[in-house]
Protein backbone atom coordinates (compact mmCIF):
# COMPACT_ATOMS: atom_id res chain seq x y z
CA UNK A 1 0.00 0.00 0.00
CA UNK A 2 1.40 3.38 -1.03
CA UNK A 3 -1.19 5.43 0.82
CA UNK A 4 -0.49 6.45 4.37
CA UNK A 5 -2.95 5.24 6.97
CA UNK A 6 -4.13 8.82 7.48
CA UNK A 7 -4.80 9.26 3.74
CA UNK A 8 -6.65 5.95 3.59
CA UNK A 9 -8.86 6.88 6.53
CA UNK A 10 -9.67 10.30 5.07
CA UNK A 11 -10.80 8.67 1.83
CA UNK A 12 -12.98 5.93 3.33
CA UNK A 13 -14.43 8.29 5.96
CA UNK A 14 -15.17 10.81 3.17
CA UNK A 15 -13.16 13.64 4.72
CA UNK A 16 -10.72 14.41 1.88
CA UNK A 17 -11.18 17.94 0.47
CA UNK A 18 -9.24 17.10 -2.71
CA UNK A 19 -9.88 13.41 -3.51
CA UNK A 20 -8.36 13.86 -6.98
CA UNK A 21 -4.96 14.17 -5.29
CA UNK A 22 -5.18 10.57 -4.06
CA UNK A 23 -7.56 8.83 -6.45
CA UNK A 24 -7.16 8.15 -10.23
CA UNK A 25 -3.72 7.63 -11.87
CA UNK A 26 -0.46 9.15 -10.60
CA UNK A 27 3.19 8.70 -11.43
CA UNK A 28 5.20 6.99 -8.73
CA UNK A 29 7.59 9.26 -6.88
CA UNK A 30 10.64 7.59 -8.46
CA UNK A 31 9.09 7.64 -11.97
CA UNK A 32 9.29 3.84 -12.26
CA UNK A 33 5.60 3.35 -13.00
CA UNK A 34 2.09 4.52 -12.20
CA UNK A 35 -0.41 3.88 -9.42
CA UNK A 36 -4.20 3.93 -9.76
CA UNK A 37 -6.65 4.22 -6.88
CA UNK A 38 -10.43 3.97 -7.01
CA UNK A 39 -13.14 4.12 -4.38
CA UNK A 40 -16.01 1.92 -5.60
CA UNK A 41 -18.16 0.79 -2.63
CA UNK A 42 -20.14 -1.90 -4.48
CA UNK A 43 -17.16 -3.46 -6.32
CA UNK A 44 -15.89 -6.99 -5.89
CA UNK A 45 -13.20 -6.48 -8.53
CA UNK A 46 -11.73 -3.45 -10.34
CA UNK A 47 -9.49 -3.50 -13.41
CA UNK A 48 -7.77 -0.75 -15.37
CA UNK A 49 -7.91 -0.89 -19.17
CA UNK A 50 -6.54 1.75 -21.59
CA UNK A 51 -9.22 3.91 -23.21
CA UNK A 52 -7.32 4.95 -26.36
CA UNK A 53 -3.79 3.55 -26.52
CA UNK A 54 -3.69 -0.22 -26.89
CA UNK A 55 0.01 -0.33 -26.07
CA UNK A 56 -0.66 0.87 -22.52
CA UNK A 57 -0.98 -1.77 -19.79
CA UNK A 58 -4.11 -3.27 -18.29
CA UNK A 59 -3.93 -4.41 -14.68
CA UNK A 60 -6.08 -5.34 -11.72
CA UNK A 61 -6.40 -3.29 -8.54
CA UNK A 62 -6.11 -4.75 -5.06
CA UNK A 63 -8.69 -4.05 -2.36
CA UNK A 64 -7.21 -1.97 0.46
CA UNK A 65 -10.34 -1.51 2.57
CA UNK A 66 -13.75 -3.10 2.90
CA UNK A 67 -15.33 0.28 2.10
CA UNK A 68 -14.32 -0.33 -1.52
CA UNK A 69 -10.94 1.40 -1.79
CA UNK A 70 -8.70 -0.24 -4.42
CA UNK A 71 -5.08 0.40 -5.46
CA UNK A 72 -2.85 -1.03 -8.20
CA UNK A 73 0.66 -0.38 -9.48
CA UNK A 74 2.28 -1.17 -12.84
CA UNK A 75 5.86 -0.63 -14.00
CA UNK A 76 4.84 -0.98 -17.65
CA UNK A 77 3.98 2.72 -18.05
CA UNK A 78 6.07 5.79 -17.31
CA UNK A 79 3.35 8.38 -17.96
CA UNK A 80 -0.30 8.96 -17.14
CA UNK A 81 -2.77 7.77 -19.81
CA UNK A 82 -6.54 7.71 -20.35
CA UNK A 83 -8.13 4.58 -18.97
CA UNK A 84 -11.43 2.92 -18.11
CA UNK A 85 -12.38 1.23 -14.88
CA UNK A 86 -13.91 -2.19 -15.49
CA UNK A 87 -15.93 -2.89 -12.36
CA UNK A 88 -17.44 -6.20 -11.32
CA UNK A 89 -20.00 -5.74 -8.56
CA UNK A 90 -20.96 -8.13 -5.78
CA UNK A 91 -23.65 -9.74 -7.98
CA UNK A 92 -21.16 -10.42 -10.78
CA UNK A 93 -22.42 -7.68 -13.07
CA UNK A 94 -19.75 -5.83 -15.07
CA UNK A 95 -19.76 -2.18 -16.04
CA UNK A 96 -17.14 -0.04 -17.78
CA UNK A 97 -16.64 3.67 -17.13
CA UNK A 98 -14.00 6.35 -17.33
CA UNK A 99 -12.67 7.28 -13.92
CA UNK A 100 -14.45 10.49 -12.81
CA UNK A 101 -11.30 11.57 -10.98
CA UNK A 102 -9.21 11.48 -14.16
CA UNK A 103 -10.69 14.67 -15.62
CA UNK A 104 -9.36 18.20 -15.22
CA UNK A 105 -11.61 20.83 -13.60
CA UNK A 106 -14.38 22.12 -15.84
CA UNK A 107 -14.02 25.60 -14.30
CA UNK A 108 -10.88 27.60 -15.02
CA UNK A 109 -9.08 30.44 -13.27
CA UNK A 110 -10.97 33.07 -15.30
CA UNK A 111 -14.32 31.57 -14.27
CA UNK A 112 -13.35 31.55 -10.61
CA UNK A 113 -11.91 35.08 -10.80
CA UNK A 114 -15.12 36.52 -12.25
CA UNK A 115 -17.23 34.56 -9.79
CA UNK A 116 -15.12 35.81 -6.88
CA UNK A 117 -15.56 39.40 -8.10
CA UNK A 118 -19.30 38.93 -8.37
CA UNK A 119 -18.96 39.79 -12.07
CA UNK A 120 -19.83 36.45 -13.69
CA UNK A 121 -22.87 37.28 -15.84
CA UNK A 122 -23.61 33.68 -16.87
CA UNK A 123 -23.02 31.81 -13.65
CA UNK A 124 -25.95 29.52 -14.49
CA UNK A 125 -23.75 28.14 -17.30
CA UNK A 126 -20.96 27.31 -14.83
CA UNK A 127 -22.61 26.04 -11.64
CA UNK A 128 -25.30 23.36 -11.13
CA UNK A 129 -25.31 20.34 -13.51
CA UNK A 130 -23.91 20.92 -16.99
CA UNK A 131 -24.22 18.21 -19.65
CA UNK A 132 -20.85 17.86 -21.39
CA UNK A 133 -18.75 15.60 -23.58
CA UNK A 134 -15.08 15.54 -22.55
CA UNK A 135 -12.51 13.47 -24.45
CA UNK A 136 -15.37 11.66 -26.17
CA UNK A 137 -17.02 10.83 -22.83
CA UNK A 138 -20.59 12.01 -22.21
CA UNK A 139 -21.60 12.97 -18.70
CA UNK A 140 -22.39 15.90 -16.46
CA UNK A 141 -20.22 18.29 -14.50
CA UNK A 142 -21.43 19.51 -11.13
CA UNK A 143 -20.30 22.66 -9.34
CA UNK A 144 -21.55 24.41 -6.22
CA UNK A 145 -20.36 27.28 -4.03
CA UNK A 146 -20.05 26.27 -0.39
CA UNK A 147 -17.06 28.07 1.18
CA UNK A 148 -17.64 26.76 4.71
CA UNK A 149 -18.13 23.10 3.85
CA UNK A 150 -15.60 20.50 4.96
CA UNK A 151 -16.57 18.10 2.18
CA UNK A 152 -19.23 17.78 -0.55
CA UNK A 153 -20.31 14.78 -2.61
CA UNK A 154 -22.78 14.46 -5.46
CA UNK A 155 -25.37 11.81 -4.62
CA UNK A 156 -28.12 10.64 -6.91
CA UNK A 157 -30.01 7.80 -8.52
CA UNK A 158 -26.86 7.02 -10.54
CA UNK A 159 -24.76 6.08 -7.46
CA UNK A 160 -27.38 4.79 -5.01
CA UNK A 161 -27.26 8.12 -3.13
CA UNK A 162 -23.89 7.06 -1.67
CA UNK A 163 -21.66 10.00 -0.71
CA UNK A 164 -18.49 7.90 -1.00
CA UNK A 165 -18.81 7.46 -4.75
CA UNK A 166 -18.41 10.98 -6.15
CA UNK A 167 -16.61 13.25 -3.72
CA UNK A 168 -16.08 16.73 -5.17
CA UNK A 169 -12.82 18.64 -5.15
CA UNK A 170 -12.38 22.06 -3.58
CA UNK A 171 -11.10 24.59 -6.13
CA UNK A 172 -8.64 26.51 -3.98
CA UNK A 173 -9.91 29.50 -2.01
CA UNK A 174 -12.85 30.15 -4.35
CA UNK A 175 -15.29 28.17 -2.20
CA UNK A 176 -16.39 26.29 -5.32
CA UNK A 177 -16.52 22.47 -5.42
CA UNK A 178 -16.53 20.55 -8.71
CA UNK A 179 -16.56 17.11 -10.35
CA UNK A 180 -17.33 15.60 -13.78
CA UNK A 181 -19.23 12.30 -13.66
CA UNK A 182 -19.22 10.17 -16.82
CA UNK A 183 -22.45 8.53 -17.88
CA UNK A 184 -24.83 10.89 -16.07
CA UNK A 185 -27.52 12.02 -18.51
CA UNK A 186 -30.60 14.14 -18.74
CA UNK A 187 -33.26 13.20 -16.21
CA UNK A 188 -30.88 12.02 -13.49
CA UNK A 189 -31.89 13.12 -9.99
CA UNK A 190 -29.27 14.41 -7.58
CA UNK A 191 -28.49 16.35 -4.40
CA UNK A 192 -25.35 17.51 -2.63
CA UNK A 193 -24.25 15.65 0.49
CA UNK A 194 -22.49 18.28 2.61
CA UNK A 195 -20.29 17.88 5.66
CA UNK A 196 -20.79 21.36 7.08
CA UNK A 197 -18.46 23.47 9.20
CA UNK A 198 -19.62 21.69 12.36
CA UNK A 199 -18.98 18.26 10.87
CA UNK A 200 -22.66 17.42 10.46
CA UNK A 201 -23.71 15.70 7.24
CA UNK A 202 -26.77 17.21 5.53
CA UNK A 203 -28.45 16.77 2.14
CA UNK A 204 -29.02 19.92 0.10
CA UNK A 205 -30.71 20.44 -3.23
CA UNK A 206 -28.89 22.49 -5.87
CA UNK A 207 -29.48 26.26 -5.36
CA UNK A 208 -28.69 26.85 -9.06
CA UNK A 209 -30.88 24.02 -10.35
CA UNK A 210 -33.47 24.75 -13.04
CA UNK A 211 -35.53 21.57 -12.78
CA UNK A 212 -36.70 19.75 -9.65
CA UNK A 213 -38.85 16.90 -8.43
CA UNK A 214 -42.46 17.69 -7.58
CA UNK A 215 -42.91 18.78 -3.94
CA UNK A 216 -42.61 17.58 -1.26
CA UNK A 217 -39.58 15.92 -2.89
CA UNK A 218 -36.84 18.37 -3.85
CA UNK A 219 -34.02 16.60 -5.68
CA UNK A 220 -32.61 18.58 -8.61
CA UNK A 221 -32.84 17.02 -12.06
CA UNK A 222 -30.11 17.17 -14.71
CA UNK A 223 -31.57 18.94 -17.72
CA UNK A 224 -30.54 20.49 -21.03
CA UNK A 225 -32.03 23.98 -21.04
CA UNK A 226 -30.47 24.78 -24.41
CA UNK A 227 -32.99 22.62 -26.22
CA UNK A 228 -35.84 24.95 -25.17
CA UNK A 229 -37.29 26.78 -28.18
CA UNK A 230 -38.32 30.37 -27.48
CA UNK A 231 -41.50 31.61 -29.15
CA UNK A 232 -41.41 35.26 -28.11
CA UNK A 233 -40.11 36.76 -31.38
CA UNK A 234 -43.29 38.79 -31.96
CA UNK A 235 -43.21 40.20 -28.41
CA UNK A 236 -39.54 41.15 -28.73
CA UNK A 237 -40.18 42.88 -32.05
CA UNK A 238 -43.07 44.81 -30.48
CA UNK A 239 -40.92 45.80 -27.51
CA UNK A 240 -38.29 47.30 -29.77
CA UNK A 241 -40.93 49.66 -31.20
CA UNK A 242 -41.92 51.07 -27.79
CA UNK A 243 -40.47 54.10 -26.02
CA UNK A 244 -39.53 52.95 -22.47
CA UNK A 245 -39.69 56.56 -21.22
CA UNK A 246 -43.39 56.70 -22.08
CA UNK A 247 -44.30 53.27 -20.68
CA UNK A 248 -45.86 52.57 -17.25
CA UNK A 249 -43.30 52.21 -14.47
CA UNK A 250 -43.35 49.84 -11.49
CA UNK A 251 -41.69 51.11 -8.32
CA UNK A 252 -40.77 48.79 -5.45
CA UNK A 253 -40.02 50.04 -1.95
CA UNK A 254 -38.40 48.41 1.07
CA UNK A 255 -37.97 49.67 4.61
CA UNK A 256 -34.26 49.10 5.28
CA UNK A 257 -34.68 49.30 9.02
CA UNK A 258 -36.77 46.14 9.02
CA UNK A 259 -33.82 44.24 7.52
CA UNK A 260 -31.45 45.11 10.35
CA UNK A 261 -30.47 42.27 12.64
CA UNK A 262 -31.73 42.93 16.13
CA UNK A 263 -29.21 42.57 18.93
CA UNK A 264 -29.79 39.90 21.54
CA UNK A 265 -31.01 41.19 24.89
Amino acid sequence: MLLTQVELQRLVEVKQRSPHELLWMHLLADWTGVVVRALVPDAAKVEVQPAHENDKPSFELTRLHKAGLFEGVTAEANCVYAYDLVITDQQGRVRRTRDPYSFLPTLGDADLFLFGKGDERRIYDKLWAQLRTIDGVSGASFAVWAPNAQRISVVGDFNNWDGRCHQMRSLGLSGVWEIFIPGVGEGAKYKFEVRNARGKIVLKTDPYGFFFETAPKNAAIVWNNRKFEWTDEAWLAQRRQRDPLREPLSIYEVHLGSWRRKSKS
